[in-house]
């Protein structure tokens, strides 16, 4: 008969625990959370957060300040393609004209009434017009430091695919 294991804590082995990023704020479809808090969103109840480095970017979009190597260079645009997704440059996959997540996010949507007067009132889409200028931005700056890498020889993501 074998005889029973005993783990103490001391034998345990650390585990690192990468933290789950967020998805980027240029995705197709809604996730399931996206779609149950819609009007929320729609009240500005539920506000999404500029990402840092969009704010950065529109601070200053072509700036070159600590980007004296290529490693500093893939870095920040590899940061902006997580934020932002992948670039035009990278394979596109062919995906459904029909996206089911936005056709539920627009039903639940629906449920308020004048929803635009609603959303405009409460400053939900004055907080979406600043998101969309920092996307904005964001895509500004990944392309001049994609083209920066270009001209310095760097390799890919800093350069275009």
């Amino acid at each position: 008969m074998a005889t029973p294991r005993v783990l103490h804590a001391q034998d345990a082995q650390p585990q690192s625990v990468q933290p789950k990023s967020p998805p980027p704020v240029t995705r197709a479809a809604p996730s399931v959370e996206d779609v149950a808090t819609t009007p929320l969103s729609d009240l500005n109840i539920r506000k999404k957060a500029v990402p840092g480095i969009l704010l950065r970017a529109q601070a200053a979009p072509y700036g070159l300040a600590g980007m004296k190597r290529c490693a500093a260079l893939q870095k920040e645009v590899g940061q902006l393609n997580a934020v932002l997704g992948e670039d035009v440059d990278a394979a596109q996959r062919s995906g459904r004209k029909v996206i089911p997540g936005k056709v539920a996010q627009d039903l639940v949507g629906g449920i308020l009434p004048f929803r635009g007067i609603v959303r405009e009132i409460s400053g939900a889409n004055a907080e979406n017009r600043a998101l969309q200028q920092a996307i904005y931005a964001g895509f500004a700056r990944r392309a001049f430091l994609k083209g920066v890498g270009l001209q310095r020889g760097c390799g890919y993501p800093a350069r275009p695919g």
